[in-house]
């Protein structure tokens, strides 16, 4: 009896345990639980009901080992707080299950420390492939490196070296400011979080563009640097909207500092859309409760993941092919939240 079986903790069942009530080797009964090499039938039979009563669960990580054959996936995101980064987490597992895949998930929450933490532990377990929200180019860097097949999701820092699947955001930003412009907006604020990163970047270039090719000169008091969260955007939002020349439209980059914009409005005693239009880049659910709605950008991060997945198995199948960038469409869900500014 091990130290710890006398100190009353259980100890988990192995593979000699289970030969031992078998009574049959430990190459037996590798063979029998494996289903490679020959075994009797009635042996095998007799090995996996010794399984079944111990309990014995095999340790896949050195099965993969030993076959050259890992099936788990790391994957790597954000801020699972955030409804977007579960959602294409949830697809990534759907699809990784129903391919004979486990995911192994880690949420960075933000920070590169972690997140190279997170990728060293994925080497380290051997996985088959990563599919990662990148906060820079040095995560997929490293992990190609390592020779592991690295997918980036949502946000792209190593284009023509990794493969990508991410969603339209330039066009789909472009089109919101439209839809503001044809209202009759001029004085349209973009309140984004960051535009290092392709979604932030290409949401701005996308806004920027509208204005440019509508004869309306970009302001620059009117792009705000909001935070990362809906508390930040909304000081932010309330400092710009208790202004006299305060804008007649906002733009928000992404459904956290829609939030903070609209909770603004209500602070200020501000109607949507009467004194202000709201538009956002990232639906969420409370955009569809509140009264009047806010019309926002609608990404399926559901298909993001398994389309991340699918593309992950490609690049497992074939890693010398020339990498992909999947690019997504989104879909604009007009509700009340957008009006003609008044005279």
């Amino acid at each position: 009896m091990s130290e710890l079986e006398q100190a009353g903790v259980p100890r988990r069942a192995t593979l000699k345990d289970v030969a031992r009530e078998a009574g049959v080797s430990q190459s037996t009964t590798s063979r029998a639980l494996s289903g490679e090499g020959y075994v009797a039938a009635g042996v095998r039979q007799r090995v996996l009901d010794a399984a079944e009563a111990l309990g014995y669960v095999p340790h896949a990580m050195a099965r993969s080992l030993r076959k050259q054959d890992s099936r788990t996936i790391g994957v790597l995101v954000s801020d699972l707080r955030n409804a977007f980064y579960a959602d294409l987490a949830a697809g990534i597992a759907a699809r990784a299950r129903r391919e004979g895949y486990t995911m192994m998930l880690v949420d960075d929450q933000g920070s590169t420390e972690a997140e190279m933490d997170a990728a060293r532990a994925f080497v380290a377990t051997r996985v088959a492939g990563v599919i990662v929200t990148p906060l820079s180019g040095d995560v997929s860097a490293y992990l190609m490196r390592q020779h592991i097949p690295v997918i980036e999701a949502d946000r792209q820092f190593s284009e023509g070296h990794a493969d990508a699947v991410i969603i339209d955001n330039a066009g789909v930003a472009r089109r919101m400011t439209d839809h503001l412009i044809d209202l009759g907006h001029r004085r349209i604020a973009l309140f984004i979080d960051e535009t290092t990163w392709t979604t932030g970047g290409e949401r701005a270039a996308g806004y920027r563009r509208s204005l440019e090719e509508s004869g309306i000169e970009a302001d620059p008091a009117l792009v705000i640097a909001a935070g990362w969260d809906a508390d930040g955007a909304r000081r932010s939002a309330i400092d710009i909207l208790a202004r006299r020349d305060h804008p007649t439209a906002i733009f928000a980059a992404n459904n956290l500092l829609a939030e903070g914009v609209w909770r603004a409005t209500n602070d200020l005693g501000l109607r949507i859309p009467d004194d202000v239009s709201v538009v956002s880049f990232d639906d969420s659910e409370w955009m569809s409760m509140v009264n009047p709605g806010i019309t926002a950008v609608a990404q399926d991060a559901v298909a993001l993941g398994e389309t991340a997945l699918d593309r992950l198995l490609v690049r497992i199948a074939n890693p010398s092919a020339d990498p992909q960038r999947i690019v997504l469409e989104a879909q604009v869900l007009p509700r009340g939240s957008t009006a003609a500014p008044r005279a």
